[in-house]
């Protein structure tokens, strides 16, 4: 399997199911993940302006990640960790790209319906424009 494989985190169950299936899928693997703070989604008027709600976000996708380093130690496995700033979609396969990865493991909210439409699909996005194979995760 992969020798790199990046997995991206978004504080959800269905990422978290993704991270524990990179874990135990590609047991040698080196494990990247990263969690994406999107300007777009920070929607918060004045506090948008000020920086705080972008602030707040970063902060929360770094919990993201220590959670995610919590996982992994005790599947005594060490990942690295980053945080970016953009479009989730759109990072995920920069950070492929970037790190010469492998593999992409994300997980699917399943979103159906106008919700879908209004907020997208990450998970297809990755799929449909990735360089590497990716494992959808539900």
């Amino acid at each position: 399997m992969g020798r790199h494989v990046l997995v991206g985190i978004d504080g959800s169950d269905q990422s978290t199911n993704a991270l524990e299936h990179a874990l135990s899928a590609f047991p040698d693997a080196e494990l990247s993940v990263i969690s994406v703070v999107n300007p777009v989604a920070v929607t918060a008027g004045d506090e948008f302006f000020d920086g705080s709600a972008f602030e707040q976000q970063r902060e929360l996708a770094e919990k993201h990640l220590e959670s995610a380093s919590a996982v992994a130690r005790a599947h005594d496995r060490e990942i690295d960790t980053d945080v970016r700033i953009g479009g989730p979609a759109r990072e995920l396969i920069a950070s492929a790209t970037e790190s010469d990865v492998d593999h992409i493991v994300v997980g699917s909210h399943g979103r159906t319906g106008l919700s879908r439409i209004l907020l997208g699909s990450v998970a297809e996005t990755v799929v449909r424009r990735s360089p590497v194979p990716v494992t959808v995760v539900r």
